[in-house]
């Protein structure tokens, strides 16, 4: 596995602390290093401080998962032992099959590059899936559509994919080639972090070692993927912090197949603004916008100002976020926390 490396110059600044993260820094934790979490594996967390690369002790009931990459702790520069983590200004995590707490993905970025291929690994279905997480996160997303060179029609994939959600961009490109710095560089800048996600094979690493400019040594594994279902195999096993050209600083994350949405009611909002706009015109408070009558959005529908399979991948979503967002039931100070149930 490919260690990574502290951005140059180490200061504070190059790693992204603002001044929202220097004001939750009490009097008394002036003595405490602010150091940016780099890695998280099942045992250990690392970090990078203005000095460079530090292997973190955890406090007693600590827990790796705790901590996402990305995340600011203050840290005891005798032991490096971390006293405690500062809010965060923004986290991406996702609910996993089989488990009750959300996976945490990364944690304070700015902009999430949701990568794609112009292949058939594009799935609109899955890509608004991203954008209802990116959008939850409080992060502005941005489609990234690789392997355009050897597309036959990169356009109509471009037009596909900013038709999704208002004001989105979408950024085709060659991971491989030293252009697509370029073109990425206001996302870049000095400061700004970044997190890559999407499927497996879709070059998520091989743009990073493009962004990052990293040789064969520092560079991190790639492979390809199967031609007949554009499918590709995890070469990117842990979530990882890098510095990229530019200033900034880039998330590389393992690809993901399956991804269960929960607690993005406002994230889905803003992905289907067309559908959340028109549903006050409905006769009913709580129409689900599939057999009431004086429904806004099967009228919508029926006029062919709304794509019908836009309506129901949202319902299809409504439902699942639904079923997995846990709700506190029960008297004040004595709640507890159940799973709501569907109703058709």
């Amino acid at each position: 596995m490919t260690e990574t490396r502290p951005p140059s110059p180490n200061s504070l600044a190059a790693l992204g602390w603002s001044k929202g993260f220097e004001d939750q820094v009490t009097p008394d934790e002036t003595a405490l290093a602010p150091m940016r979490i780099a890695t998280v594996h099942r045992s250990r967390v690392t970090a990078f401080s203005p000095s460079g690369a530090v292997k973190l002790n955890l406090p007693a009931h600590a827990s790796t998962t705790d901590f996402a990459v990305g995340d600011w702790v203050l840290v005891d520069p005798e032991t490096d032992t971390v006293s405690r983590r500062l809010e965060r200004k923004s986290l991406l995590r996702r609910r996993t099959e089989g488990t009750r707490a959300p996976q945490l993905i990364a944690a304070n970025i700015d902009t999430l590059f949701i990568v794609t291929s112009c292949n058939a690994d594009f799935n609109p279905a899955r890509l608004e899936r991203y954008l209802a997480l990116a959008n939850e996160a409080g992060t502005t997303p941005v489609i990234l559509l690789t392997k355009a060179d050897m597309a036959k029609d990169a356009a109509s994939y471009q037009s596909r994919a900013a038709a999704l959600q208002r004001g989105l961009a979408v950024v085709t490109l060659n991971a491989k080639d030293p252009e697509a710095a370029t073109a990425l560089a206001p996302w870049c800048a000095p400061g700004q972090t970044v997190a890559l996600v999407g499927s497996s094979g879709v070059g998520k690493s091989t743009l990073l070692n493009t962004l990052a400019a990293k040789d064969d040594a520092a560079a991190q594994p790639t492979s390809g993927i199967r031609e007949d279902d554009a499918k590709g195999r995890h070469t990117t096993t842990s979530r990882s912090l890098h510095a990229v050209k530019g200033g900034g600083l880039a998330i590389d994350t393992p690809g993901m197949r399956s991804l269960h949405v929960s607690d993005v009611g406002a994230g889905l909002d803003t992905l289907f603004a067309e559908i959340a706009e028109l549903a006050p015109e409905c006769r009913f408070r709580d129409c689900t916008h599939a057999h009431e009558p004086g429904c806004a959005v099967q009228a919508a529908v029926a006029a062919g100002t709304l794509d019908p399979g836009r309506l129901e991948r949202w319902r299809k979503l409504d439902t699942e976020n639904r079923v997995n967002t846990p709700v506190a039931t029960g008297p004040r100070g004595n709640k507890t926390i159940k799973k709501t149930r569907h109703k058709r």
